[in-house]
């Protein structure tokens, strides 16, 4: 509708992530949610594209005989048709979803750069597969053929029936409620989850010095998802400041509910990816650490943790956990302004 004219100014305490004055989405100041424009900007200084890293070393041993084993083989191809319709599934629900509903300038400012960033992400796998001669048909179509990429996939999507009807409207207990469910699967679960047990099996192949290309990028996507995941999390924390009504005690157990239902189908995946184990990690060792993560996921919106165990695998925490974030962002960022070479 028409914006109204008006000498009225804008108040700041009237700003909101979702139910906000439709006049507000276009007037960035006075801002009220800095941490989205402070990942907008950090999303920007850390900008990348994956034809900066080279990728001959991964098609020589790509096509070697001695180099990588058949498990490790079929490990790499499968995460690798998990991550290739991931990102566009995060997209397409950023773009066609959760945007249009979000009512403050800055959030949407930071759902912008962040939508591009899932097209450079399928930018990057699709890179991957032209590089190393993948069938792209088999790659790309995994999410159809594989039943745990597909259970994974589908999964996710399902909670995407009510948020993408056109008559869908928030402003109601059930709709913000729909809303912030949606938030909760696509930043927990699909990206605190889904692809962060998949960014561990490349850190693996990663420390025995095997696809390093690949495993560049990969390192470039999760500083990049890790960013979405903190966004989503100050999202959800936000609307529970904002309208406290959402949060009741029966929703909570809905989303431990839904963070369980997803570490199920991650140990599946782990099963497919690791029918024998490599890099010294299996399927039983993988699912400690599927719980460990989905713990700290659930404690990040002050939910209780379900599981209690530790990191069986310590090596994955330098690469992957959340733990050394705050550290990576604050003293690595400025290495990335003219998109140089990743340095650890």
């Amino acid at each position: 509708m028409p914006v109204k004219w008006t000498n009225e100014r804008i108040d700041i305490n009237q700003r909101r992530i979702i139910n906000g004055a439709d006049a507000d989405v276009i007037q960035l100041y006075p801002m009220k949610h800095t941490f989205a424009w402070d990942a907008y900007n950090t999303g920007n200084a850390n900008h990348w594209l994956p034809t900066e890293i080279g990728m001959q070393k991964d098609i020589e041993q790509w096509r070697s005989s001695t180099v990588l084993s058949e498990d490790e083989r079929r490990a790499f191809k499968v995460v690798l048709g998990f991550f290739t319709t991931a990102d566009s599934i995060a997209a397409n629900n950023i773009v066609l979803a959760a945007y249009k509903h979000v009512t403050s300038p800055e959030c949407r400012m930071y759902l912008l750069r962040q939508g591009y960033e899932e097209a450079i992400h399928t930018h990057a796998y699709q890179y991957i597969v032209e590089s190393l001669g993948l069938d792209e048909g088999e790659i790309f179509n995994m999410y159809r053929e594989v039943e745990a990429i597909y259970n994974k996939d589908n999964f996710i999507l399902s909670f995407n029936e009510g948020i993408f009807d056109p008559m869908f409207k928030t402003g109601m207990l059930e709709t913000d409620q729909k809303f912030l469910e949606n938030i909760v699967v696509f930043s927990l679960i699909m990206e605190g989850i889904f692809f962060y047990s998949a960014f561990a099996v490349m850190f693996g192949f990663q420390r025995q010095n095997k696809m390093v290309g690949s495993a560049e990028q990969i390192q470039y996507i999760m500083r990049d998802e890790s960013q979405h995941l903190n966004f989503g999390i100050n999202l959800i924390n936000t609307i529970k400041q904002e309208q406290p009504e959402v949060w009741t005690s029966e929703f909570q157990a809905h989303v431990v509910d839904l963070v369980r239902r997803a570490v199920e189908l991650e140990v599946t995946f782990a099963q497919t990816v690791f029918p024998k184990g490599i890099f010294g990690m299996n399927a039983e060792g993988f699912r400690q650490y599927i719980e460990y993560i989905a713990d700290r996921r659930l404690a990040s919106v002050a939910l209780p943790i379900q599981y209690d165990v530790v990191n069986p695998f310590p090596w994955m925490s330098e690469a992957v956990d959340l733990s050394k974030e705050k550290n990576f962002f604050e003293t690595r960022v400025t290495e990335y302004q003219v998109g140089g070479a990743l340095q650890w």
